[in-house]
């Protein structure tokens, strides 16, 4: 049986879904606003391509307003993962579902690559994550307001090619935000960005997380920024939750402290393991 939720807005801006795993840990942080977030829930999840089991019976909950990094070596399945939650490909197997009365707009995704539109500018190509609320009177001044929050509002008016890839990555960010969402995917979003340009962009993503309160998922190679960011690391291996670890470093988070480098080494340890199995 598949549950999916489909919109009609671009691969670029949606996402949906969740999972239920009676063995997931739930994390409690006190939050400056109320988390107006998703819980997803997720039974049986199954993905083939061709001969090719990706993945293999994910369970999973994640809990509304929580933030959860999923990560793995290239090809375990994490980013069939998230694309599967933002209803991007089709179930094999499976449910996928989130809480009720869950609208289009609700579910948005970030990827590695900004995808912005080359013919239009900055303010514009934030209004497009409105989906179809561009024609609303009030569009113009939603898409300046996720420009602020960005630290973009002197941008407006800037063609994307002027844009530096910190600056294209910020307006994907405010594109995604502009609508509000419950649920908010990232895909390797900060992966092509220098070092300096990294950090601070991680910093914004949890600022606006920790602001509007949405359930953060996010898919990254680098286990330093997983708990950095999240309260949750999923480690996928061959397709099924290895390992799920909580992060209960208190936020804001020290990066290179000792208590993040000891869960860093441990998520690695258990990585650089499975492929000693192998």
């Amino acid at each position: 049986m598949q549950t999916a939720l489909r919109t009609s807005l671009p691969e670029t801006e949606f996402a949906s879904r969740a999972n239920f795993a009676p063995h997931a840990r739930v994390v409690r942080e006190e939050r400056v606003v109320q988390a107006s977030g998703l819980p997803l829930s997720i039974r049986g999840l199954r993905k083939s391509f061709g001969d090719n089991e990706v993945l293999r019976g994910i369970d999973l909950h994640i809990p509304a307003g929580q933030f959860v990094a999923i990560v793995g070596k290239s090809g375990c399945g994490k980013s069939t993962l998230l694309r599967l939650i933002a209803g991007l490909d089709k179930i094999d197997a499976g449910t996928i579902s989130l809480g009720s009365d869950v609208q289009p707009e609700d579910i948005r995704v970030m990827f590695q690559e900004p995808r912005l539109l080359p013919w239009a500018r900055v303010l514009a190509n934030v209004e497009v994550g409105l989906g179809r609320d561009r024609a609303s009177k009030d569009a113009h001044a939603r898409a300046e307001k996720a420009l602020t929050e960005v630290g973009l509002a002197d941008k407006r008016d800037q063609w994307p090619s002027v844009l530096s890839g910190g600056q294209k990555q910020r307006v994907a960010l405010g594109r995604a935000l502009v609508s509000r969402p419950r649920v908010l995917a990232f895909d390797e979003p900060l992966g092509a960005l220098d070092a300096l340009t990294r950090i601070s962009m991680q910093r914004l993503l949890e600022r606006v997380w920790r602001d509007q309160g949405f359930t953060a998922i996010l898919v990254t190679h680098d286990v330093s920024e997983a708990v950095a960011l999240a309260d949750r690391v999923l480690v996928i291996e061959e397709g099924r939750i290895a390992h799920d670890v909580v992060v209960n470093a208190a936020r804001p988070r020290e990066r290179g402290s000792a208590e993040l480098a000891g869960l860093e080494g441990s998520i690695l340890s258990h990585l650089l393991s499975a492929d000693d199995r192998t």
